[in-house]
């Protein structure tokens, strides 16, 4: 006899649930260089709480626009169960991006985006899945997110639109996270809201996912990173990344934290082991590296946007962090 392929067998303890009714079915659009992680974790959890429950609470199905593999951001392929087409009438289709989110649509994926949405489906984004969805107009007026490294590349292409800084985000028929990890808690809201809380946690544990509701992870991430949690020095860091189009001198930033010059020098060398002059040219050359690689944008309009003089004065710099001017890398990347 054969088995149920969403409803696999499983050593976990069975919970009992009273639910008779269809199962949901989620669609995944996977663009080029869909990053798998985020793609995984969103499904992994509708697999479990199928297993947990014996039932077939969920089905899933992947799709590419033409329905050949798709190469995913980490290089491996993955073969699609069909070419998109129109979705169900209770599906959810999520749209999965990676790197390079800009590159990654088609005008077919917009359309199909547009769609699927005027007849009624509920849509959502996952990792930089934003950036279709914002191109096809559906995130107008709407709260949404992506992952926050790719946030100030979005905000650039789309200045209309601001992403909040949450890991996850629901707002009517649209849904959307930032990729990694965050796509689990997402789903895990999602399970919770159609069949409660117990089984959501039971996913949860089987996933070894601690749940970390729907806050920002850029802060925490931050400290990690710098190994502090020196509220002044991330407080710095937070003013320099928002005003990289306009910098702040060394004396703006220490009268806005309210902090002596030489306390702020201070809290740089032994935290980073250079001065913040020099961490934030480097905060900018690093934001012009990004938007080269995830906009459209000139090398000019880079250059202004990351707060440099001139053209010239972006490629000195860019050269000597990368090895090249921003011309030639763009142009051996496309």
């Amino acid at each position: 006899m054969s088995r149920d392929p969403f409803v696999p067998k499983g050593a976990s303890a069975n919970l009992t649930l009273r639910y008779d009714g269809p199962p949901q079915k989620f669609y995944f659009l996977l663009l080029p260089k869909a990053t798998m992680l985020a793609v995984a974790a969103a499904i992994e959890p509708l697999r479990i709480a199928n297993q947990l429950t014996k039932k077939q609470l969920y089905t899933w199905h992947t799709m590419t626009e033409t329905g050949e593999p798709v190469t995913c951001s980490n290089g491996l392929r993955i073969t699609p169960d069909e070419a998109m087409a129109q979705l169900p009438p209770d599906a959810m289709g999520f749209v999965c991006a990676g790197v390079e989110p800009e590159r990654s649509y088609s005008p077919a994926v917009l359309n199909w985006l547009r769609r699927e949405y005027r007849f009624g489906r509920s849509l959502g984004g996952i990792c930089t899945g934003a950036f279709a969805l914002a191109k096809s107009g559906l995130l107008d007026g709407r709260k949404f997110t992506l992952h926050w490294e790719n946030q100030p590349g979005f905000v650039e292409a789309f200045p209309n639109l601001m992403p909040t800084p949450n890991i996850f985000e629901a707002d009517g028929r649209i849904t959307t996270c930032g990729g990694g990890n965050s796509a689990i808690d997402m789903m895990l809201a999602l399970i919770e809201e159609r069949h409660g809380p117990e089984l959501a946690i039971m996913v949860a544990d089987m996933c070894i996912h601690m749940r970390s509701g729907n806050r920002s992870p850029q802060r925490s991430a931050q400290s990690v990173i710098i190994g502090s949690r020196n509220p002044a020095l991330l407080k710095a860091i937070e003013l320099m990344e928002s005003e990289l189009e306009d910098p702040l001198s060394c004396s703006e930033l220490s009268e806005q934290l309210g902090i002596s010059r030489r306390q702020l020098e201070r809290l740089f060398k032994r935290y980073l082991g250079q001065g913040p002059m020099a961490y934030y040219l480097d905060l900018r050359i690093s934001r012009a590296f990004t938007y080269l690689n995830e906009t459209n944008m000139t090398v000019a309009e880079i250059a202004a946007a990351t707060g440099f003089a001139n053209t010239s004065h972006l490629s000195r710099q860019f050269r000597a962090k990368y090895g090249a001017p921003p011309h030639s890398f763009r142009k051996a990347w496309s």
